[in-house]
């Protein structure tokens, strides 16, 4: 049998093997692009976080020169005037703010203070000697067990108005640097000396006193 007889024929694997390779480096590329998009969606993913951090100060204690701003209802954030208080109360909710930097210092809630316009002949010496205008400002937070104040009440052992915390009921006096005149609270609620400028009111110092509970709430 001559040479020329012979015939080459291919194998089903030759005939694949190109087709194959083709599929493979597919497969290469989708698994690389797979992962540069999971990489760019976690990058994505992190921004936000950073971005929902509290800004540097907003948990610092009210400081001298500090703004107040509404801690809630409809001008939440909108700074507080003395023409924004009614004599006699109720009580307003604020926070600090830095006029600097317009941080406000809302990242601990024992920032929050309660401010009342009342007549400056009712109160005594050294309330008035931090008040301006009649208006006091104290904190929030409750001496004894750290609860928020929220409710200005006829108070359950005279016939004045009063701070009162609705948890355990103690009663403060603002007339008399918010003593307790009722209930558990260990000591009067901290002091907070204002101050008066164009009309809005402004830190004077820092807090007077401890702030916050004598146990936990």
């Amino acid at each position: 049998m001559s040479r020329a007889s012979f015939s080459i024929t291919s194998s089903p694997s030759d005939s694949t093997a190109e087709p194959d390779a083709d599929v493979s480096a597919e497969q290469t590329r989708r698994t690389l692009l797979l992962g540069a998009l999971a990489t760019t969606a976690c990058l994505g993913c992190s921004a936000p976080a950073r971005a929902g951090e509290d800004p540097p100060g907003s948990d610092e204690r009210p400081q001298k020169g500090d703004v107040l701003v509404f801690s809630e209802g409809d001008s939440e954030g909108k700074l507080i005037k003395a023409s924004d208080l009614t004599l006699g109360g109720p009580p307003v909710h604020a926070w600090p703010q830095d006029p600097k930097t317009s941080v406000v210092r809302s990242a601990s809630r024992l920032n929050e203070i309660l401010i009342i316009k009342l007549d400056p002949a009712e109160l005594d010496e050294q309330t008035r000697a931090r008040a301006v205008d009649g208006i006091v400002a104290y904190s929030a937070i409750c001496a004894h067990a750290g609860c928020p104040v929220t409710a200005w009440v006829k108070s359950d052992v005279g016939d004045k108005d009063v701070f009162k915390c609705m948890c355990h009921n103690s009663e403060y006096d603002p007339r008399a640097g918010a003593q307790v005149v009722f209930g558990p609270a260990p000591r009067r609620l901290a002091a907070l000396p204002l101050a008066l400028a164009d009309g809005s009111l402004s830190v004077a110092g820092g807090f007077i006193g401890k702030v916050g509970g004598a146990q936990p709430g």
